[in-house]
C-alpha cells in the first residue's frame, strides 16, 4: 500500500540516490544479526534503493525491503533473497508474528513513529529486534573538509527539512519506547573521487530545495572550490560518516 501523504524528498533523484549513496560497513550487518533472535526474515523499512537491504541478504533468509516511493523501489538493486515492495513503514502488509528484525536506515525521521512502532510490535516475533540507523554529516580528509562543513552548516543550512536535526543528533531525541540494546557507534568509510562526492551531494534534499529557491545549483560553486584544491579529479580521497544505531527489543 502506498500513500501520497508521506514527505517525498527523494523520488525525483532515485537514479542518483542509487548511484551515489554510501554503502554500510559489514560490521553493522554483523551487529544487526547478533541482536536478532533468528535469521528467517528481516523487514527493511524506508529502504530507498536497497543500500542496506542487499547487505542484510548475506545473513538473512529473506529480506523484505519496503519504501513509500515506488520510484525508489524501481531503481533498487536486485539481489537474491531481497523482495522489494512499495509500502509504508506504518502499514507493512505482513502477518503478525512474522519478522525477526526490523531495520530503518536513514529514514526513521520521516516516519509517523507512533503508527510505525505499533505496526512493528504487531509483526514482531518473540524477542524480535528493531534498529534505527542513521549516518551524520560527512567529513573529507584533510583541509578540503572545511569547504564541506561551510556548505552544510552555512550555505544550505536554511534549506534542510526540520526533521534533519534528528540525523545530526544521531536519533537521540526520537521517541524510542523499547528496552534498548547497546550497539556501539560505527563509521562509514568510502574512497571517492571528486565526481562521486559531487554526485552524492546532489542527492541531498536541501540541495534540491535550494536549487528550486535560488534558480541555480549551489553544489556547482562548491564543486569549483573543491576542484581547485583536489588535484587530479580521479584521485580518491577518504570520506567518513559517523554511524549510530538505536536498537531495542520489540517483544519480551
Amino acid at each position: 500500500m502506498t500513500s501520497t501523504n508521506f514527505k517525498d524528498h527523494f523520488s525525483s533523484g532515485s537514479a542518483g540516490y542509487a548511484a551515489y549513496r554510501p554503502s554500510y560497513p559489514l560490521e553493522l550487518i554483523d551487529e544487526l544479526t547478533s541482536i536478532s533472535p533468528g535469521t528467517g526474515r528481516v523487514l527493511d523499512c524506508g529502504c530507498g534503493t536497497g543500500q542496506l537491504s542487499v547487505l542484510l541478504a548475506e545473513r538473512f533468509d529473506e529480506v523484505l525491503a519496503t519504501d513509500a516511493s515506488a520510484t525508489q523501489i524501481a531503481a533498487a538493486e536486485p539481489r537474491e533473497g531481497v523482495i522489494y515492495r512499495a509500502a509504508l513503514a506504518e502499514d507493512s502488509g505482513l502477518a503478525e508474528n512474522s519478522v525477526d528484525l526490523i531495520t530503518v536506515a536513514q529514514a526513521a525521521h520521516w516516519l509517523d513513529l507512533e503508527r510505525f512502532y505499533a505496526e512493528a510490535r504487531r509483526i514482531a516475533r518473540p524477542q524480535a529486534a528493531i534498529a534505527l540507523i542513521t549516518y551524520g554529516v560527512l567529513h573529507l580528509e584533510g583541509e578540503l573538509d572545511r569547504h564541506l562543513q561551510q556548505f552544510y552548516y552555512h550555505d544550505i543550512a536554511a534549506y534542510w527539512p526540520p526533521e534533519r536535526r534528528h540525523v545530526e543528533t544521531g536519533y537521540r531525541d526520537l521517541p524510542f519506547p523499547f528496552a534498548e540494546i547497546e550497539v556501539p557507534p560505527q563509521v562509514i568509510e568510502m574512497q571517492w573521487n571528486l565526481a562521486q562526492l559531487i554526485g552524492y551531494l546532489n542527492t541531498w534534499s536541501a540541495v534540491k530545495a535550494a536549487q528550486q529557491a535560488l534558480g541555480f545549483n549551489p553544489v556547482d560553486t562548491l564543486a569549483q572550490q573543491l576542484a581547485e584544491e583536489w588535484g587530479d579529479p580521479t584521485t580518491r580521497r577518504r570520506i567518513t560518516w559517523p554511524l549510530t544505531i538505536r536498537a531495542g527489543r520489540l517483544r519480551d
